[in-house]
């Protein structure tokens, strides 16, 4: 099995689409540089962001400051070399933020879970559940970086978060 390298997102927060552009450009030539699929979990804002990783699968689910566009739904699975990923932004405090959306996916069997929300990166495993929360690359609130995430899903499913700030990147968009 060829292992598939993922791009995961969240909590960008796009105000404006000149400096998405910006955003986009930094993160597929860089961490994103060799991905075939982007995670976004939510709170884009504006979603032509989403249009900017054009030649990737995109998928995507609304946050809270997302307006309701159709196509984008609240939360997801999606399967990636025969291991389920449920995708959803969250909601409330980020005290019990994970037992919240873990809640949301009772009923489905998954294999990882990927969520925002709290924009503090996350990738640990709970009950043989891979929890991973990417942070955010735009505001990084409490966080000590601002973040992103790639999940590798082979054989295995590994998840990592990138440091940004160690890159640059912020200080390039």
């Amino acid at each position: 099995m060829v292992a598939k390298k993922i791009g995961v997102i969240s909590d960008t927060h796009i105000h404006d689409l000149a400096s998405g552009a910006r955003i986009a450009e930094a993160l597929l030539a860089g961490p994103f540089a060799d991905v075939e699929m982007i995670l976004h979990a939510g709170d884009v804002v504006i979603p032509e962001f989403l249009d900017l990783f054009a030649g990737l699968t995109v998928c995507a689910v609304r946050g809270n400051m997302d307006p309701p566009v159709s196509g984008i739904p609240h939360r997801r699975i999606v399967v990636v070399n025969g291991f389920r990923i449920g995708l959803i932004h969250g909601w409330g405090d980020a005290a019990g933020l994970e037992s919240r959306v873990l809640a949301e996916f009772s009923r489905d069997a998954i294999d990882c879970l990927v969520y925002g929300h709290s924009h503090w990166p996350v990738s640990h495993c709970r009950d043989g559940i891979l929890l991973f929360n990417p942070g955010s690359p735009t505001d990084k609130r409490r966080a000590a970086s601002h973040t992103v995430g790639i999940i590798e899903v082979g054989e295995s499913m590994d998840g990592d978060i990138v440091d940004l700030d160690s890159t640059g990147f912020v200080e390039g968009v």
